[in-house]
C-alpha cells in the first residue's frame, strides 16, 4: 500500500536507467510514483524494490490508456517525460511511419500530458513538469532525421507551456542530456570509452529532483548536463 497523503508523481519511459534512476530519486524525496513504460515485467520487478512505486503499463502514444492510468492513479503534482522514440539514419533510409512514430512518443505524448495534468497543477497553485531532451533538440545531424525533428519540437512545445504555465504557478523545464547515457548498450557501443565518458543516470535523476523543485523566484527553462570533458 502506498501512502496516500505523499505528492505523486508521474515518470514516463521508466527503463533500466534514467527512468528508473528516476523513479528511486522521487521515492526517496518523498513521492508516490507512478511508473509509465510498456514493459510490464520490468515495471513490477521496479515496484518490489522501490517503495511507494506504482506499475502502470503504458504506451504513452495511447491517448485512452493515459487518460486510464491519471484516473486510477490520481492527478500528479509532478511529472517527468522521459519516453523517448529514436532512430539513425538520413532521409533517405529513415521510413516516414518511423519518424511519425517518435513524434508521436516525444512531442505528441507530451501534449496530452500536459493538458490531462497540468489544469490540476494550475488549481493547486503548484506543481511541475519536466522533460528529458537531448542536443538533439538544437541541431540536425545528417543521420538522425528520424529523431531531431520530433526532439526539436518538443523542446518549443515545452517552452510554449513553460510561458503559458509558468505565471500559473507551474514549472515546466526543459534538461538537455548531452552525453551517452551509462546503460549496458551504450557500454556495449563504445567498449573502449573510460568511465567518465559517461554520464550516470543517478546524476541525471538528480538534475531532474533539482529543476522539479526549484524556488518560484528562480525557476529555470532550459538546463544543460554533460560530462566535464565532453566536446561541445
Amino acid at each position: 500500500m502506498t501512502n496516500q497523503t505523499k505528492p505523486l508523481a508521474l515518470v514516463t519511459g521508466v527503463g533500466p536507467g534514467t527512468g528508473a534512476a528516476t523513479v528511486r530519486r522521487l521515492s526517496e524525496g518523498g513521492y508516490r510514483v507512478a511508473m509509465l513504460a510498456r514493459d510490464a515485467d520490468r515495471l513490477a520487478e521496479l515496484a518490489e524494490a522501490i517503495p511507494e512505486s506504482i506499475a502502470k503499463p503504458c504506451d504513452v502514444t495511447d491517448l485512452d490508456a493515459l487518460k486510464q492510468v491519471i484516473e486510477e492513479v490520481g492527478q500528479p503534482r509532478l511529472v517527468v517525460h522521459n519516453a523517448v522514440g529514436g532512430a539513425f539514419g538520413t532521409f533517405e533510409n529513415i521510413e516516414p511511419e518511423t519518424l511519425a512514430r517518435n513524434f508521436d512518443i516525444n512531442t505528441m505524448a507530451l501534449f496530452h500530458l500536459a493538458r490531462l495534468t497540468a489544469p490540476s497543477m494550475v488549481e493547486a497553485g503548484e506543481g511541475a513538469i519536466i522533460v528529458t531532451g537531448n542536443g538533439a533538440s538544437q541541431r540536425g545531424k545528417a543521420a538522425f532525421v528520424g529523431f531531431a525533428p520530433t526532439k526539436a519540437a518538443q523542446r518549443i512545445l515545452a517552452e510554449s507551456l513553460a510561458r503559458d504555465l509558468g505565471p500559473k504557478g507551474v514549472h515546466v523545464a526543459y534538461l538537455v542530456i548531452d552525453a551517452a547515457i551509462d546503460v549496458p548498450w551504450q557500454r556495449q557501443l563504445q567498449p573502449d570509452k573510460p568511465d567518465d565518458f559517461f554520464i550516470s543516470p543517478k546524476s541525471i535523476a538528480e538534475e531532474i529532483f533539482h529543476l522539479a523543485h526549484q524556488p518560484k523566484d528562480a525557476w529555470s527553462f532550459l538546463a544543460e548536463v554533460r560530462p566535464y570533458h565532453e566536446v561541445w
